[in-house]
């Protein structure tokens, strides 16, 4: 069964446009040219976001990124993911390359969760690709209902 949250469409639209635009002006934002415009462009990592009682757990998928390469920065209920996943050839000498669809990719991915995060417990581990976060929910952090008079 799926929850109804407020914003979550406007949230679709929102990412749909910063896909839209990442994915078009990537390539020469990376000194690629118009070549490279028809290629693939520098996306950001795609995320499950879950929530239960006490915290959100979030997967996002950087394949061929390094821990070391990742930084995660939270801010009340904004989480910002922003890393980079470099290439490194291998090229004997009198080896000559013939076709490349590698890169480095850099990418900044911001999202607001529905209540804040308590930073201080947070945990963060990449495994075969995949960013796993652990976001335990701030105490006393849900919205007041007040009365109107």
């Amino acid at each position: 069964m799926s929850t109804y949250r407020p914003g979550a469409i406007e949230d679709q639209f929102g990412r749909m446009l910063e896909d839209m635009f990442d994915n078009f002006f990537a390539p020469l934002a990376a000194g690629g040219g118009a070549a490279r415009l028809a290629g693939d462009g520098v996306g950001a990592p795609r995320l499950n976001i879950t929530e239960n009682e006490n915290a959100f757990e979030v997967q996002a998928e950087m394949p061929g990124v390094k821990k070391e390469d990742v930084k995660v920065a939270i801010d009340g209920q904004r989480v910002t993911l922003e890393g980079e996943s470099k290439r490194e050839d291998e090229q004997r000498e009198g080896d000559q390359l013939v076709y490349a669809e590698r890169s480095v990719r850099k990418f900044t991915r911001s999202f607001m969760l529905p209540t804040e995060v308590d930073d201080a417990g947070a945990e963060a581990r990449l495994e075969d690709g995949v960013l796993k976060l652990t976001l335990p929910k701030k105490q006393g952090s849900e919205a007041k209902r007040i009365t109107i008079q």
